[in-house]
């Protein structure tokens, strides 16, 4: 694809990540114009109005209803479609691109959708259209990191042995008041404390207990040392083929507070949730996420890689953690730097480099040591 200006659906624009991803386009010059989607069309709009710098407008759509969707891509005359709404309709999402003929991204399938979803890549591949599944912080960010340090180990290493993602968020200007601000999907973030999380244990996909203790990790400034759970994720369902290791698992730090109220709403009815979900608040502009990668060779060298995203925009880094990569994929479509066909998972597809060019402009900085 040659450089030039592509305009954009983004589905799930009533979303807690999709208005960031949209003020992200909207100040992107690779981006045309942006149609935003989503069952409540007057939210929508609001987003486009606040954030879309006079390029979004807005319309709504059932994801669910394949000729709507695809008919509501094609009026919009978009390249691409940016999927942030629930990892629930993934699939159906992917079949509309194959029926309007544009690209597809999303921010992540929590493990089982995400296997569901590469079934699809001969049909993607046959259209010569890419499909990026899981393209937000983890996964996204986190594939392209452990792709970063597989290649800093070497050709010398031997194999990999070893993968550990850990992930962490903390938002220090959160109130007291109870109030939920949480830093994607309360639903998602339900699903991935109450599914079994799987890990790659000696080149097998293992399920344990949710809610696995997995221990104290160092984060460094400004989270420190956390306590860790094990949670559900995509990487696991990709991990093993990309780099050929033996063993694999994710991590998460939640804050103490958000991850009581959160079991304690796992546990009610899904009356309690879905209130839940329509009085939560946007996470403030002060949150920091940070992410570990640690690739261990089968000799015993390590690589580690850190990413720590301060506020940007105004937004709080949680947010724009998981926002300004799916946005940097689309100035990468735009440029013709996405040469992939299929469906892939980021570290098949897409350079680490390139990416993290991007997002070192976004309030997210790179380290690596070994």
């Amino acid at each position: 694809m040659a450089e030039a200006e592509v305009s954009v659906a983004v589905l799930g624009a009533a979303g807690t990540i999709a208005p960031a991803i949209v003020h992200d386009l909207g100040v992107s010059d690779e981006v045309e114009s942006m149609v935003l989607l989503d069952l409540d069309a007057d939210k929508a709009a609001a987003v486009a109005e606040e954030h879309g710098h006079g390029k979004a407008t807005a319309a709504p759509v059932d994801a669910r209803e394949l000729d709507a969707l695809a008919g509501a891509i094609t009026r919009a005359g978009a390249g691409v479609l940016l999927n942030t709404a629930s990892y629930r309709i993934n699939l159906d999402a992917m079949r509309a691109c194959l029926k309007a003929g544009c690209h597809y991204l999303d921010l992540g399938g929590l493990y089982r959708v995400t296997r569901a979803q590469l079934e699809l890549h001969a049909a993607f591949e046959a259209a010569e259209r890419l499909a990026v599944l899981g393209i937000g912080s983890s996964p996204g960010k986190t594939n392209l990191m452990a792709a970063e340090a597989v290649d800093r180990l070497g050709d010398g290493a031997e194999g990999i042995d070893t993968i550990e993602i850990c992930a962490a968020g903390r938002d220090p200007a959160a109130p007291a008041d109870g109030r939920l601000r949480p830093p994607y999907a309360i639903q998602t973030l339900i699903d991935e404390l109450t599914l079994a999380p799987v890990v790659l244990d000696d080149g097998h996909a293992v399920e344990i207990e949710p809610l696995s203790p997995g221990g104290t990790v160092d984060y460094g400034d400004p989270i420190g040392r956390a306590e860790t759970i094990y949670t559900l994720h995509s990487e696991l369902a990709t991990f093993g083929e990309s780099f050929g290791c033996e063993n694999a698992s994710f991590r998460l730090s939640l804050a103490p507070a958000l991850l009581e109220r959160l079991q304690q709403l796992a546990h009610g009815p899904a009356e309690q949730i879905a209130s839940a979900a329509r009085e939560a608040a946007s996470p403030s502009n002060e949150t920091v996420s940070v992410h570990l990668v640690t690739a261990r060779a089968v000799d015993g060298e390590i690589v580690t890689a850190r990413a720590i995203t301060m506020p940007h925009f105004g937004l709080g880094g949680s947010v724009v953690s998981t926002a300004a990569p799916a946005a940097a994929c689309v100035r990468l479509f735009a440029r013709g730097a996405l040469p992939e066909t299929g469906a892939h998972p980021p570290e098949r597809c897409i350079d680490p480099r390139l990416m993290f060019d991007e997002l070192q402009t976004r309030g997210c900085t790179f380290s690596f040591s070994a």
